[in-house]
């Protein structure tokens, strides 16, 4: 993943969980400047009740537990990565009950990403969404590639939505990869599209800073 982040010169958002993070990962990043650190959760830990979606910040736990849990996630992958860290919040499982948003902020918190297109870019005051739209991976189909057509196919559909009015017009058409169970044929269309695109007069690959600060017109 690194390495063709690094090959197109092309901008990559890692979503790091603080609780597992160590050394290493500063050490693989240091060779690729194009890469953002965001915050995936704290620890990737299931809180939901037997039976319920998977989701670590669920409303399941008190509101004051979940958010000391990710403020020290924060200050770990700040410490660990200083300006490569964006104080961006990654759900794990793209689940988040909204009665914490309101309060991420106070967490030092800045934005929140999950998967689809968003319902509103400020789901709370204070907080940015930016989402994802193409996961690659079929998790109910033994965790394999998607495959070429179906991922030019959601991002063809995400793009027309946009061009429709039928999705938030300004929100960037996020790629979702999970470097753990990828393998090389994902690799290969990810590595494919960008060289399909990189060139084109339409694309522009935005790193997650500019995403988030571009949505609020910072830019």
């Amino acid at each position: 993943m690194l390495d063709i982040a690094r090959e197109h010169r092309t901008p990559l958002a890692v979503a790091a969980i603080p609780a597992d993070t160590d050394a290493s990962l500063a050490d693989a990043i240091a060779d690729c400047d194009t890469a953002t650190i965001l915050q995936h959760g704290y620890a990737h830990r299931n809180h939901a009740p037997a039976g319920e979606r998977s989701a670590e910040f669920g409303s399941d736990r008190p509101v004051r537990v979940r958010l000391d849990e990710l403020a020290c996630g924060r200050d770990k992958l700040a410490r660990a990565f200083a300006d490569r860290f964006l104080a961006v919040l990654v759900p794990p499982w793209n689940r988040m009950s909204m009665d914490i948003a309101e309060d991420l902020p106070s967490a030092g918190f800045r934005g929140v990403s999950c998967f689809g297109p968003r319902a509103a870019l400020l789901p709370a005051q204070g907080i940015t969404q930016v989402n994802t739209h193409v996961d690659l991976i079929a998790w109910r189909r033994g965790r394999l590639f998607i495959g070429r057509d179906a991922a030019i196919e959601r991002l063809v559909a995400h793009l027309r939505a946009r061009r429709a009015g039928d999705a938030d017009p300004d929100e960037p058409t996020g790629l979702l990869t999970h470097h753990l169970v990828s393998t090389g044929d994902t690799w290969d269309f990810v590595s494919a599209l960008l060289v399909r695109t990189r060139e084109h007069r339409a694309v522009k690959w935005l790193d997650a800073r500019c995403a988030f600060d571009a949505a609020l017109g910072n830019l």
